[in-house]
């Protein structure tokens, strides 16, 4: 493993997050974290997205004493509402129907756990993104064309969801599709992994 002979672990079953992940050139495996990703009463989405992140990397760390674990969340808020996968069509309307012309927010942490010292590191992304106006035709084609209902917000910005945007402001691309992968470097470099 490029430069280590630590396991690296996803805590993700996540198809997004892995390709992503294999864009720093080093092995890892997979693994469902398993974790209750129900809110909590007053959370802010910064507060939840980092609190599920690190959940997700403790519970895959489990008996694993010779690993560094990746853990990352993403939640998406409009005006203080938050916007989950939206799991079906309608409901993916629903939510591309009130982006429309507006701005939702992308709040996506990562929690890199080292189980050789129980050594945390965390950092939240924050991604604005500009929706243009979008009309329902537009919208019904796009749903049937990329099938976005397992992405926050109803969209994959690599894929056609692009068209939907005005402008995106954030400082690591990558976080809008699921992690940042900016962050993940720095992060597993502080563990002791070489990048590049």
């Amino acid at each position: 493993m490029s430069g280590s002979a630590v396991r690296l672990v996803l805590a993700s079953t996540s198809r997004y997050r892995a390709e992503l992940l294999r864009r720093l050139g080093v092995d890892f495996e997979p693994c469902a974290p398993g974790t209750d990703e129900a809110p909590v009463a007053g959370e802010s989405p910064h507060a939840r997205a980092l609190r599920l992140a690190i959940a997700k990397a403790e519970a895959a760390a489990g008996t694993r004493r010779d690993a560094v674990i990746i853990g990352s969340d993403q939640v998406a808020e409009l005006d203080g509402t938050l916007l989950d996968k939206p799991g079906t069509a309608a409901h993916a309307r629903e939510q591309l129907l009130a982006s429309s012309g507006r701005r939702v927010d992308f709040h996506t942490a990562v929690c890199v756990l080292d189980t050789r010292d129980g050594r945390r590191h965390v950092h939240v992304d924050h991604t604005r993104v500009r929706f243009r106006p979008l009309r329902e035709e537009e919208i019904a084609r796009y749903i049937e064309r990329e099938q976005p209902l397992d992405c926050a917000g109803s969209f994959k910005c690599e894929g056609l969801g692009i068209s939907l945007f005005e402008g995106i402001d954030n400082s690591d691309p990558s976080a809008l599709i699921g992690l940042p992968l900016i962050a993940v470097a720095r992060l597993l470099r502080d563990c002791g992994i070489a990048l590049p």
